[in-house]
């Protein structure tokens, strides 16, 4: 079965929140984002309690909140930030 490419979009929020890390966790976070295009359901990632499709994964201290639209072949990433902080943004 050929391997499909996921397109990986950032929400205005998820925008927003990338925009405001520094530098060199931008960086980090990129590559990762970037990583789910071949990968959307990564080793280490988790499925978020009570949602249907979505996930989160770690970057040292921070997370990236995503959903994966199979059908679609989309990755749409809803939150970026640290752990103590990106899951009450939800909210």
């Amino acid at each position: 079965m050929p391997s499909t490419d996921y397109a990986v979009e950032f929400s205005a929020a998820a925008d927003r929140q990338f925009g405001a890390l520094p530098r060199p966790v931008q960086t980090r976070v990129y590559a990762r984002a970037a990583a789910l295009a071949t990968d959307p359901r990564p080793s280490g990632c988790s499925k978020l309690a009570g949602e249907a499709s979505t996930y989160r994964v770690r970057v040292g201290d921070y997370r990236i909140i995503y959903e994966v639209h199979d059908a679609e072949a989309r990755i749409l990433v809803l939150a970026i930030g640290a752990r103590e902080h990106v899951y009450s943004r939800r909210r």
